[in-house]
C-alpha cells in the first residue's frame, strides 16, 4: 500500500516546479502534488487566454507564480502575476485565474480543520 502523502513528484531530489507542468495549445494542464482535508498543492500551466473562472474555496489560497503572466481577480479587483510574484486568495471570497500570457503556477490550498 502506497502511503505517500506527496505524489506524482520524485523524492530526495532538487526539482524545478515549472518544468514538472508543460503547455498545451488552447488547454490548462494541472497534476495534483497532494490533496487531504488539509491541504491541496497543484502545478497549473496555462495557455494564452485560458481561465479558471469565478469560483469560491473553502481555504485560503496561496498562488505562486513560476513562469508568464496571468491576471488574478479577488472580489472584482485585479491583480498582475509575473514570475516569482505570489498573492493570497482569501477563504469563501470569489476569486478567478486568467493567463494573459503563457502562466505557470504552483497553487496551495489550506483547508480550515473542523
Amino acid at each position: 500500500m502506497n502511503n505517500k502523502s506527496i505524489k506524482n513528484i520524485e523524492s530526495s531530489m532538487v526539482l524545478d516546479m515549472g518544468g514538472l507542468v508543460t503547455y498545451s495549445q488552447g488547454q490548462i494542464v494541472s497534476m495534483t502534488i497532494a490533496q487531504n482535508q488539509a491541504v491541496s498543492l497543484t502545478l497549473f500551466a496555462f495557455d494564452k487566454d485560458e481561465e479558471i473562472s469565478t469560483h469560491e474555496s473553502e481555504g485560503d489560497a496561496l498562488i505562486i507564480a513560476l513562469d508568464g503572466e496571468g491576471e488574478i481577480t479577488i472580489e472584482d479587483k485585479r491583480f498582475t502575476l509575473k514570475k516569482g510574484e505570489s498573492i493570497v486568495m482569501p477563504a469563501k471570497k470569489p476569486h478567478a485565474v486568467k493567463a494573459t500570457k503563457r502562466f505557470k503556477m504552483f497553487l496551495v490550498v489550506v483547508f480550515p480543520i473542523t
